[in-house]
């Protein structure tokens, strides 16, 4: 990746960073904890990032926000399963990602992550791609909000072809599944990967697209039910839900194993753990209860608009 396509892209990440973390904390009325690092020499990876987390909020229980900007001598497995021939090549990658897990339990968590990475091996012209998406993990499902979410999905996408938004809403659904427990995350969004289809400059644009419709599909859900009443069931179940969301990162998220596995972070990298998650032994819901009604409706997928 020339520095001329690189460094736009970043300063443009760093931007999103601020102005998402600006947003949330104007809402909480916390503050961001701002922790920048760098890596240097001596490390497997060299580069800089600023990770920047909100714990004991208001709202938000906990509140990740990370911006990286990484070169690493080679690229890691879970990077190269659909580009083998760049097994081993260096490489470049930058990004945003975030995970916001509301105190309330009848407000979503929710995930975003947009990324350029490119790769090439000595000699070579590199080889560039973009992936991202955003999904909505609800502990209690409000068809509104699925409609609202997955609309400001499709919206973002829209000018960029009308085959994107289903496609990648069916990628998003295969992607953010327990294997191990048949099971869905949540109810979904859009997630693409390994994206260059529209050439360079057009699939950096649509992924800046995407990235710049987060606040609108996610704050009007927050306000709608951050303030909801609830008690110990509610937050009960809510606990035991963050620990299928703990499951999926730990288990089958490709970005937890392509930082892990490529000499990054942790402690950015585990910013998406929920600062507290619950374990229960067959668990079965009462038949008829909204808590039923999260797993017979809500987490099979399905058309929201």
């Amino acid at each position: 990746m020339t520095a001329s396509a690189a460094a736009p892209f970043a300063a443009w990440l760093r931007g999103l960073q601020e102005e998402i973390c600006s947003a949330v904390a104007a809402v909480d009325g916390g503050s961001f904890v701002t922790d920048p690092w760098t890596k240097g020499e001596g490390e497997v990876l060299q580069g800089e990032g600023v990770t920047r987390i909100l714990e004991n909020g208001a709202v938000f229980e906990r509140a990740g926000c990370g911006f990286s900007h990484v070169r690493g001598p080679k690229l890691p497995p879970s990077a190269t399963q659909h580009r083998p021939q760049l097994a081993g090549a260096p490489f470049e990658a930058m990004g945003v990602s975030l995970v916001f897990h509301p105190r309330n339990p009848y407000a979503p968590t929710v995930h975003m992550n947009v990324r350029m990475i490119a790769a090439g091996h000595p000699g070579e012209v590199p080889v560039c791609w973009f992936g991202g998406g955003m999904d909505l993990t609800p502990v209690y499902g409000f068809e509104d909000d699925a409609r609202h979410f997955h609309q400001a999905c499709r919206d973002a996408l829209a000018p960029y072809g009308d085959d994107k938004y289903p496609r990648f809403k069916q990628w998003c659904d295969e992607y953010f599944f327990l294997k191990h427990r048949q099971e869905a995350r949540g109810i979904g969004g859009v997630f693409f990967d390994d994206f260059s289809e529209l050439g360079m400059e057009r699939s950096a644009a649509m992924t800046q697209a995407l990235g710049a419709a987060f606040l609108g599909a996610y704050m009007p859900i927050l306000a709608r039910r951050q303030d909801l009443p609830y008690g110990e069931r509610e937050r009960a179940f809510q606990l035991y839900r963050r620990g299928r969301y703990v499951e999926f990162n730990l288990v089958w998220d490709r970005g937890t194993h392509f930082g892990l596995q490529s000499g990054g972070r942790t402690e950015s990298i585990l910013l998406s753990m929920p600062p507290q998650a619950a374990w229960s032994y067959r668990h079965t819901p009462e038949p008829g209860s909204a808590e039923a009604q999260l797993t017979e409706h809500f987490l099979v997928p399905r058309a929201w608009i």
